[in-house]
């Protein structure tokens, strides 16, 4: 098959996404995963906030046009589900084979307005990327444009291997993992702290923090009194220095908990460090990432 047969294949299961309300500006693309009218596409496609409320607009390759609602998303692993009012449709075909480094990667999307660009490079690495903690990512040395994210990345079979999330240094476009999605569409977004954060320098300890600038009402985060202007530093003996790091911690306590055959029987518990006030002393909280408090320590 060529590249041009392939590019049509994959123009048929590439939808464009946008916010139905003229006044949000977010869009980019999103894949066809089912039959059932599944669109898979990036969290960050659908904007944040308010501007990710309400219905979403998903054009289809023939210009047909439905309204479809958000059924879940996970910001930690940039994933949304979508669905549409309409089953039958061209769906991707999933790549189920190990990808390896040097194979022909192809991607289609939206990019600055032109429909169904087509794009071609290599694949660099498959596995966790420098600076975005332990998840893996489909690295490929292959040119993206706003509007590329939440299309395929396919094979030259026009077999889908990720999802295209965003453009790296180096010029190397990381893609979530077809793997990664479907554990996404089957067990839905991994649990969360609900905080917005941003990297401090405490000089006073030699080391960095992750300070909290917002709390998502509900969330595990509130529920275990942390507060803005909190700052985490660790957990279980390791510091934080990236905003990855936390994200490998949430990680490792709920793989723990998968493993112990607990998860939605008892809580899946984290342990995090933090500072308060005037950053004298350290406290420590146990935070329910399944949404139950334990304790606190202060």
């Amino acid at each position: 098959m060529g590249i041009g047969e392939v590019g049509e294949l994959l123009r048929r299961i590439t939808v464009h996404v946008r916010n139905a309300n003229p006044r949000q500006q977010s869009a980019g693309s999103g894949v066809i995963w089912d039959s059932a009218g599944t669109i898979v596409t990036n969290a960050h496609v659908l904007g944040e906030g308010r501007d990710a409320e309400g219905t979403h607009l998903v054009e289809l390759w023939d210009g047909s046009s439905f309204p479809a609602e958000i059924h879940s998303r996970d910001d930690q692993r940039d994933l949304a589900k979508l669905k549409l009012p309409a089953t039958g449709v061209p769906s991707a075909s999933l790549r189920t084979a190990p990808v390896k480094p040097g194979e022909l990667a192809i991607a289609v999307g939206n990019p600055l307005g032109f429909t169904g660009a087509l794009t071609t490079g290599v694949v660099h690495a498959v596995g966790p990327f420098s600076g975005f903690g332990r998840r893996p990512w489909v690295q490929a040395a292959i040119r993206l444009a706003p509007g590329n994210s939440g299309g395929p990345l396919a094979d030259a079979s026009g077999r889908v291997i990720g999802i295209n999330t965003m453009l790296a240094s180096g010029g190397i476009a990381l893609a979530v993992p077809t793997a990664t999605v479907e554990e996404f569409l089957k067990n839905g977004p991994r649990p969360r702290l609900g905080v917005t954060m941003r990297i401090v320098r405490l000089e006073r300890r030699r080391s960095v923090g992750l300070l909290i600038m917002s709390i998502e009402p509900g969330s595990p985060a509130e529920q275990a009194s942390l507060l803005i202007g909190d700052i985490l530093i660790g957990t279980l003996g390791s510091r934080f220095t990236t905003a990855a790091d936390l994200a490998n911690a949430i990680d490792d306590a709920i793989d723990d908990a998968i493993g112990d055959a607990v998860i939605g029987k008892a809580d899946g518990r984290l342990k995090i460090h933090f500072l308060r006030g005037d950053n004298a002393r350290e406290r420590e909280v146990v935070i329910s990432l399944t949404g139950r408090l334990t304790r606190e320590a202060a």
